[in-house]
């Protein structure tokens, strides 16, 4: 079985999927960081080939992942918005959506230039946050099997508690 870390950009999906794979002593991995090695930066594909591309990738790798088996997949902010990639995913695997509140993922991407979607306007980040809180926690929520919520608890309290309530 497969874990699956769903959530917005900045709730830990990464740094929490790396404790997550000790605890377990499984493989993990990042599908922006797959994406980003096999086709290039995320924000080049964006500028250069669209967002449509780039979600065509990530259906790709959920196909490929949807055969593989122990590993912690962290997902991109994205990546479960499209029914067939969750559909794909939940094959093998449960999905864990890290749910934080608007001021945490503020002040974790305040200083993070790499997110194309943060940067595409001048509106202010704590308006587009609010705005992607809006559109996607319900989704999130929707597809997730599981529920963590990350504010105040350190990356080994979540990944214990994940371990806790997913059950094998």
């Amino acid at each position: 079985m497969n874990h699956v870390l769903c959530g917005m950009m900045g709730s830990g999906k990464t740094t929490v999927g790396k404790a997550l794979a000790k605890l377990l002593s499984c493989a993990q991995l990042d599908t922006d960081d797959v994406i980003s090695a096999r086709h290039g930066k995320i924000s080049e594909i964006f500028a250069q080939r669209g967002e449509s591309y780039f979600r065509a990738l990530e259906t790709a790798l959920a196909q490929e992942l949807s055969e593989k088996d122990k590993l912690v997949i962290s997902t991109g902010g994205g990546f479960v918005l499209n029914t067939e990639n969750v559909a794909l995913l939940k094959k093998q695997g449960k999905i864990i959506f890290l749910r934080a509140r608007l001021e945490t993922l503020e002040a974790r991407l305040i200083a993070d230039e790499n997110r194309p979607l943060l940067h595409a306007s001048n509106e202010p980040l704590k308006n587009k946050l609010s705005r992607l809180i809006a559109s996607r926690y319900p989704i999130y929520e929707g597809v997730a099997d599981c529920i963590v919520d990350v504010d105040e608890k350190s990356v080994e309290e979540i990944a214990k508690e994940i371990v806790l309530r997913v059950k094998k």
